[in-house]
C-alpha cells in the first residue's frame, strides 16, 4: 500500500513509516502544496496511494462521488504522532489497495 500525506500531516508520520518499509510520498515532496482539494485527491488517485488528511473537505469530495483510491481521515490532533504512524501500518498490514478503492477509513 502507498500512502500520499496531507500538508498538514506531521513530517514525522513519513519518516516512521518509511522506516517501516512503508511507501510514502508527501504534498510538499509532490510539488503539491496548495493545490485544490479536488486536484489532490485526483493526484492520489492517478498516482494509486490512498490520501492521509485530517482535512473535512476531502469527505465532502467522497460524498459528493469523487472517484479515488481510497482515503484516511483523522481529525487534527486527536491521535500523537505513534499512533497515526501505527495505525496507518495497520491499515497497510491488513487492507487490500483494491479495498481502498472509493472508500473512506476513519483512524
Amino acid at each position: 500500500m502507498k500512502f500520499y500525506l496531507d500538508e498538514h500531516i506531521p513530517k514525522a508520520v513519513a519518516e516512521g513509516l518509511r522506516r517501516r518499509g512503508i511507501d510514502v510520498l508527501t504534498m510538499q515532496e509532490a510539488g503539491r502544496v496548495g493545490d485544490l482539494d479536488r486536484k489532490q485527491l485526483a493526484f492520489a488517485a492517478m498516482k494509486r496511494r490512498i490520501l492521509v488528511t485530517f482535512d473535512d473537505d476531502i469527505l465532502a469530495l467522497d460524498a459528493a462521488g469523487a472517484p479515488h483510491s481510497g482515503i484516511v481521515f483523522s481529525r487534527a490532533g486527536r491521535r500523537s504522532v505513534g499512533e497515526l504512524i501505527e495505525s496507518l501500518i495497520l491499515i497497510a498490514n491488513v487492507i487490500e489497495p483494491e479495498e481502498m478503492r472509493n472508500h473512506v477509513e476513519f483512524i
